[in-house]
């Protein structure tokens, strides 16, 4: 199915966004490795929904505004952004950072949404579980990380031209403007989190060695009436490497939902 690629200005800001199929509006929110391409997950997610995959502030070919300091400065973004498009109410679904930026935006207000998806959201902090710190990793190493698979890591392309490392080079720096202290994690989150009013259901690969998959049940249990899928096998991006079981899992929840 097609999709197509442009902008929006939203509070000043030029953001790029994919969109693509028809039905209920489903939001994906990005992680730090940014929104570069359509990927196989979004075109199968696309048969029925309306997928909207924007490029966060900062990341990509998206703007850098001046008042982009944290993560609570994208949960108001997109409120403005699904506002702003007309979309509301919408499907969210996020993953790690936009996982975060997600859980943000619902302890705010649910009232643009209709479900919320958490794909190994950051945001939250576990005492006792320890979880690396991307910050310190080589690129090759964090690749390697992302991935239950050693296979699928070694085959992930690297950037191609120095325009392509150039975007590299700023989603990483913007992710340690967000994310870097305290690490990947707002210490008043968990206090809010009771306040998400909307169905919602927590994945998690069960071999995810950036955030591990005890960071799932503590998650769960702090949204009211969450639901929790662990996926074997699977790393920090089960969208990616468990795409199909992924897609099925997302798709029956929010159908669901819907019912």
């Amino acid at each position: 199915m097609a999709h197509s690629e442009g902008f929006e200005t939203i509070t000043g800001c030029k953001v790029r966004v994919m969109r693509g199929g028809a039905g209920a509006p489903l939001v994906f929110l990005h992680g730090a490795s940014g929104a570069a391409k359509w990927l196989p997950f979004m075109e199968e997610l696309s048969s029925r929904f309306e997928v909207i995959v924007p490029e966060h502030p900062g990341f990509g070919q998206s703007d850098t505004p001046e008042w982009l300091d944290s993560i609570s400065d994208l949960a108001f973004f997109y409120h403005d952004f699904i506002d702003h498009l007309g979309l509301g109410p919408v499907h969210l679904m996020g993953t790690s950072l936009g996982g975060w930026v997600a859980a943000e935006m619902a302890v705010r207000s649910c009232e643009m949404l209709r479900s919320l998806t958490l794909v190994a959201p950051a945001g939250i902090h576990v005492p006792g579980v320890k979880r690396a710190d991307m910050f310190l990793m080589s690129p090759e190493e964090l690749t390697e990380a992302l991935f239950h698979d050693k296979a699928m890591a070694a085959n992930m392309p690297q950037p191609a031209s120095e325009e392509e490392l150039m975007v590299v080079l700023k989603n990483r720096l913007m992710t340690a403007k967000l994310g870097w202290s305290p690490r990947f994690h707002n210490p008043d989150l968990k206090k809010w989190l009771h306040r998400v009013s909307v169905p919602t259901m927590i994945l998690w690969g069960d071999d995810d060695r950036l955030l591990p998959a005890a960071y799932g049940p503590a998650y769960r249990d702090l949204i009211p009436g969450a639901t929790l899928e662990v996926i074997a096998r699977c790393g920090h991006l089960p969208h990616v490497e468990q795409a199909d079981l992924f897609t099925r899992k997302a798709t029956a929840f929010i159908e669901g939902v819907a019912a």
